[in-house]
């Protein structure tokens, strides 16, 4: 094989507010922690069995790891693709550790918050598409019912801020 792959993606929530440290060239790094949880029913009981996973997220993209601090907290549902790195460290103690975490590097990665904008499980996904904030994701659009696609109109907060909506579609020429 000529070539390997490092890539992950992750759906899940997180397990805890992020927390923002400051390198010693003062760029910030924002880390927290991701669940994600596989469910099934067992064939022999028919009972419902669930098994969390946790996953330790670091972000080195700036601009991801400012709206990772200010529009995600615990609970929140996210989508991320990162890199799946092992670092070894001293503890306080003394001892060697290793510690295996996905990460979102300075010019790679994506984060789309699915949540609503105004509160968690609402089903609204958001995604930027700003400059500089990720990739957007084919997630972020909602479905238009047939009978707002048969009369043009889009639905309320659909794809709002993007230039195909300011563009008015009765300009007679």
């Amino acid at each position: 094989m000529a070539g390997s792959v490092n890539k992950v993606i992750l759906i899940g929530n997180l397990g805890r507010d992020p927390e923002t440290r400051r390198m010693n060239s003062g760029d910030p790094v924002v880390s927290f922690s991701l669940a994600t949880t596989e469910s099934w029913r067992d064939k022999a009981s028919g009972e419902r069995k669930d098994r969390t996973e946790w996953h330790n997220i670091v972000i080195f993209n700036e601009n991801l790891g400012r709206i990772a601090e200010q529009y995600c907290k615990k609970g929140s549902k996210v989508y991320l693709e990162g890199q799946l790195q092992t670092r070894e460290y001293t503890d306080k103690d003394g001892n060697q550790r290793k510690v295996t975490e996905i990460v979102l590097q300075r010019f790679r990665g994506e984060l789309t918050l699915l949540d609503s904008r105004g509160g968690r499980g609402e089903g609204e996904e958001r995604g930027y598409e700003e400059p500089g904030f990720g990739r957007s994701s084919p997630m972020e659009r909602a479905p238009q019912r047939s009978s707002e696609r048969s009369e043009g109109r889009r639905p309320a907060g659909a794809g709002a801020g993007r230039a195909a909506d300011i563009i008015d579609d009765d300009i007679p020429f």
